[in-house]
């Protein structure tokens, strides 16, 4: 049987993968703090039809060999975790991480979970939450009576009330070692693994973490015009696959219509 069957096989399933991933980014070009991915290949091995260097002749050898390819397979899909553009929503408990970092939310189960996402709310008890009701840590509470929510940008989380400013206490934020490791577990989160590898806690500013903003969200730093121009290579390279395997269909339709004279 012929390897181009086989070979343009494997090349649409990667760029099937392709396609599937471009997708998802493009969905989420209005998720807030959303981090587009990269579908990523590499070639299977080859099938050798004559090693480099073997003889030709008594005083002469092959300069280059016979290889012929099988095909591609997905080799990972890596998330990119560039900065998105920020938009000014005036909301005070809204809040944009200008570099390196990741808020932490308290997951149900006590778990900690990871994120860029600073659109957060008060719940009924005053504690600040995101989308989900989770609790941001570490936990601020604001009064209900207070008049005003000032956060700094080394996350100091301060309030007036009753005509006097007082220190609510401070947001932290984490970073990893390898970001890219880290688990997307929806809703926004992230969870860490050992691919990660441990957070690493702070003050917002120092040691290499973000600065915070309040008023603004992060957007997703998806590139509408990227992604499309990359649908459109997937799609292209889908269909020149598939053309590969009709070549090859239409030469085995050719030996088999071989008759003796």
């Amino acid at each position: 049987m012929m390897r181009a069957l086989y070979t343009a096989t494997t090349g649409m399933l990667a760029q099937q993968l392709q396609i599937d991933v471009t997708s998802n980014n493009i969905s989420n070009v209005n998720t807030y703090g959303f981090r587009k991915e990269r579908a990523e290949f590499v070639d299977l091995f080859h099938q050798v039809l004559q090693y480099a260097g073997s003889s030709t002749s008594e005083t002469t050898l092959s300069p280059t060999g016979m290889e012929v390819g099988l095909g591609v397979r997905p080799s990972a899909v890596q998330k990119i975790f560039s900065q998105g553009n920020f938009k000014n929503t005036e909301q005070r408990l809204d809040i944009a991480i200008t570099g390196e970092g990741f808020f932490q939310i308290e997951l149900p189960d006590g778990t900690i979970a990871y994120t860029r996402d600073g659109s957060f709310k008060r719940d009924n008890e005053g504690r600040m939450v995101n989308s989900q009701g989770y609790l941001l840590v570490p936990n601020i509470t604001i009064p209900g009576e207070a008049t005003q929510i000032n956060i700094g940008a080394d996350g100091t989380v301060s309030v007036v009330e009753n005509n006097q400013t007082n220190e609510l206490g401070q947001i932290e934020i984490a970073n990893f070692i390898n970001p890219a490791g880290l688990h997307a577990l929806g809703d926004n989160l992230f969870l860490n693994t050992n691919a990660s590898g441990d957070p690493v806690t702070g003050t917002p500013g120092l040691n290499g973490l973000g600065q915070l903003r309040q008023g603004f969200v992060e957007q997703s730093n998806v590139k509408l015009v990227e992604e499309m121009t990359d649908l459109i290579v997937g799609q292209r390279a889908y269909e020149a696959n598939s053309k590969s395997i009709q070549t090859a269909d239409s030469m085995l339709q050719t030996v088999n219509g071989l008759k003796r004279n």
